[in-house]
Order: structure tokens, then sequence, then C-alpha cells
């Protein structure tokens, strides 16, 4: 068995970009086909009926996040992260042949599944292959996949659904999946675990809170990423009045600043050695950031709306390395491909949740209204970040520390 220390830099960091590179192209075919709203809706669909249609790979992500980390734990990294792009490379040009709304659907559901097995996969990835203190921002590296993949999809396909219609569009994730397939089948190597011990074999999840109240936290905020990952396209087009393909370009930029943000909260919470302090400022700033967008949306200051909504697309995607971290470390080499799928699984309920629900929000109250909602709910999840031992106030989290803290129960 090839050991951490036996592994070359080089190699660690090649393994660690194709995992980037296979969770981007599971976040263009999740995350991306919401972009076919303005397509769909412009011929005549209704904006709800359009959003369960787009929410549809979401769905079968979500059915299937906590059975892919069943299978990492059981048989490694390496056959997921074949098996899954392949599923949604199959699912893709399937698509792409289809004119029935329902076998589309259908089709981006399967898709869904397949893009599931990036997510734990990856993680677990980076977890087995760098230390503590180089895993911060590893993590937040391997996190950019998820707004380089939005920002890749709001630049690609809507102009690819425009020239060539909605299911074309569907191809270009699933020729990056495809590509992924074969770049981890050859470069991905499953890394070593410990002899299994009498503690990896307890439960995490019992008698402990910590695990589920960062499940909740990343659940709370992901809403307000969500909402605006889902319709700032729209609203910039829409409301504001640009091209659509400014918007993109504005949409494909915000996600490129929203990658180096997670980066940059993966080296600070090495450095001061805390996912969770850092996890609560990001919080509060999601916080103040979708309200301060909601008022600019009401008052129509656009002048105001734009860098605000560039700020909140980089705060509001900043803490997804910082929990997902926190749960590989805390549920171990054993229960992390379970507790990473149940992380993504919560956080994804509420995506899918989102187009349908917020669709027929702004129908009824416009965009205000949507992200006031957002910041609420980002407001909640303030309180449920757990505390870590001898942690006395907030300025600690500007102390430089050791090592990971462990947190009160």
């Amino acid at each position: 068995m090839t050991t951490v220390t036996q592994v070359r830099d080089i190699r660690r960091w090649s393994m660690l970009g194709l995992g980037v590179f296979a969770q981007a192209s599971s976040a263009v075919f999740i995350h991306g086909v919401p972009f076919l709203l303005p397509a769909l809706t412009d011929r005549g669909m209704s904006l709800p009926t359009a959003g369960l249609l787009v929410a549809m790979p979401t769905v079968g992500l979500v059915c299937t996040l906590i059975a892919w980390g069943y299978v990492v734990d059981r048989i490694g990294e390496r056959t997921v992260l074949v098996g899954g792009p392949l599923v949604m490379l199959v699912a893709g040009v399937a698509a792409a042949t289809t004119t029935n709304d329902i076998a589309f659907g259908a089709l981006l559901f399967l898709g869904g599944v397949g893009g599931a097995s990036t997510n734990g996969a990856s993680g677990r990835v980076i977890v087995g292959w760098f230390p503590p203190h180089r895993r911060g921002l590893a993590m937040g590296i391997r996190q950019t996949a998820q707004p380089l993949g939005v920002g890749l999809g709001a630049l690609a396909i809507p102009a690819v659904a425009s020239a060539h219609g909605v299911a074309a569009a569907v191809l270009v994730p699933a020729l990056m999946a495809g590509v992924a397939a074969l770049g981890c089948y050859l470069g991905i190597i499953d890394p070593p675990r410990p002899a299994i011990g009498s503690a990896d074999r307890v439960n995490p999840y019992r008698g402990d809170s910590t695990l589920w109240r960062i499940h909740g936290v990343s659940v709370l905020l992901c809403v307000p990423q969500g909402v605006v990952w889902t319709f700032a396209l729209l609203w910039v087009h829409r409301d504001i009045g640009w091209s659509l393909a400014a918007a993109g370009a504005l949409i494909t930029g915000t996600q490129l600043l929203g990658a180096l943000g997670r980066i940059g909260a993966g080296a600070w919470s090495d450095r001061v050695g805390s996912r969770l302090g850092p996890l609560r400022v990001v919080a509060i700033a999601a916080v103040l950031s979708m309200a301060a967008l909601a008022l600019t949306a009401w008052t129509g200051w656009w002048w105001v709306a734009i860098p605000l909504l560039v700020a909140a697309s980089v705060i509001t995607v900043s803490d997804n390395g910082l929990a997902f971290t926190a749960v590989a470390e805390i549920a171990g080499p054993y229960w992390s491909g379970r507790g990473l799928g149940v992380q993504n699984t919560g956080q994804n309920l509420a995506m899918a949740a989102i187009p349908p629900v917020f669709g027929a929000l702004i129908e009824v109250g416009g965009f205000p209204s949507a992200y006031l909602a957002a910041a609420v709910l980002a407001a909640a999840a303030v309180p449920l970040v757990p505390r870590e031992r001898g942690e006395t106030g907030p300025w600690r989290i500007w102390r430089r520390g050791t090592a990971v803290p462990k947190v009160e129960p």
C-alpha cells in the first residue's frame, strides 16, 4: 500500500487537480442547468415549472449522496470517481437526443445521480493525502470546483442553448464528465487508511450534536448561495437590463472571485488552526451582504447593487470548504464518506427547493423578497456554529494556531 510519505508533492497536487476537475464537471451539470431558465421561460414555460425542471439534477444528487458515501467508505475513492462521471456522460448525451420534457427531466435526474459521486470521493482524496496543516488550503482549492463550474455554466450554457437549443447545452457538462472519468482512472490513487480500531467503529453522530449542528449551519447558509447562483443572471438581465451575454460574463467573474474566496478561507483556517471560528464570521458576513442586496434591489440603486452582488457571490460560497473539512476531520477515516454524504444531502435538498420555491416568491414579491428571505435564513445559522474548546471570544480566530482544536459537544 502506498503511504502518504511515499507520494511526492507533485502527485498529491495532481490528484487534487483531478478531483477539482471531476467536481467541476458535476457542478456544471447540477448547478449550471439553472442557467437554462431564460431559454425555457422564453419559449413559454412558467418560471415555477421551469424551476422544477432545472432542479432535477439536484434531486438526483440528494437522493444518492449518502449511498455514494457508503460506497466510498467500502470500496475506495478511485472507482467512484470513475463510475460517477461516466453516468453523467451517458445521461447528458441521452438528454441531447430527446425532445420530450419528461424524459429530459428524468435524464437530468440521472445526471445528478452520477454527479453525486464526486462530492465525497474528491474530498476524501484530499483528507487522505494532505496533512492537517495543509488540508484547509487543499480543501479550499477543491471547493473552487463549484464556483468555477457555475461560472463556466453561466458562460457556456446560455450561449449554447441560444445557438443550438436546450438539449444541446447539456452536452457541455456531459463531455466534461467523460474527460474527468478518464483522468481519474489514470491519475487517482486510493489514499491509505489506518487499520480499523474500536474507536473507528463508533458512530460519531451518537451522543454528540457537533456534526448535526455543522450540517444544519451548512443547510441554512446554502440558501443565500443558491439564490444568488440561480436567480442573479435572471435579475441582472430582467430587472437591471443587461444583455444575457453581459450578465453571463458578470456571473462568471463573480464565480471566479468566489473560487479565490474559498481558497482564502481554507488558508485562513490553516493559519489560525480553526475551521469553525472562520465559519461563524462567514455566516455573519452572508447575513449582512444579502440584507444589503435586498435593500438595493428594492430601492433600484443599481450602481450599488452590482458591487454588492459581486461581494455576496464571494461571501456566500466561502463557508463550504470550512464546513466540509470540519466534517471530514471530526467524522474520521471510516465515517467521513457517510458524513460528507449527509453534509451534501442536506445542502442539496435545500438547493433543490430553491428554484421552485424562490421562483414562486419572486413572482409574488420580486427579487428583494427573495434576497431578504435568504438573509433571514443565514441569520439563523450564526448561533448554530459549534464553539471550540477554549474559544473565549470572536477575536480568537485571528490568532495563529498550531492544530485544529476540538469542539464542545
